[in-house]
């Protein structure tokens, strides 16, 4: 009886911590384009995650003809999987596009952001987070709206 018990509180816990660490979004560290190290903190307010060049197409829309350092000082930060893309692909063609972007972006190479917070394909994810933790998640598809969104600082 007592290994039984012991094994029910074992789950209980683990399914305690998987679902903390799926609302928390900080801690986590990614390379951007230009190989420099992100780590998510406490102080970072929005992640806009893109799954697909749509959803990457429309994040460029949005920023369109914003300055460097515009997601930075709104506490944003862009993730972009690329995960499907051929390594080869990304490292002679794709990465290397994206460094004449004037916003950084994070690489998620194996899609280990963009799969903890159930990013979809075809739109941004939208992650609203405060001290760290996910406090409410969008969608978009829509660059104008996108756009206003991170003007605001809220969906």
């Amino acid at each position: 009886m007592k290994r039984l018990l012991s094994g029910l509180l074992f789950l209980l816990l683990s399914g305690v911590v998987l679902a903390q660490e799926a609302t928390t979004a900080s801690g986590w560290t990614l390379l951007d384009q230009f190989d420099k190290p992100y780590t998510a903190n406490a102080e970072l307010r929005v992640v806009l995650i893109a799954r697909d060049m749509t959803g990457s197409k429309l994040v460029k829309s949005a920023l369109e003809g914003r300055p460097a350092g515009y997601l930075e000082a709104r506490h944003v930060v862009f993730v972009a999987d690329i995960s499907r893309m051929p390594g080869p692909i990304s490292a002679m063609f794709a990465v290397p596009a994206m460094r004449d972007y004037s916003y950084r972006v994070l690489l998620d190479r194996d899609a280990r952001i963009a799969n903890r917070f159930g990013a979809q394909p075809e739109g941004v994810t939208w992650l609203q987070l405060e001290q760290g933790r996910v406090v409410d998640t969008r969608r978009f598809d829509n660059a104008e709206a996108l756009r206003q969104a991170v003007e605001r600082g809220t969906p």
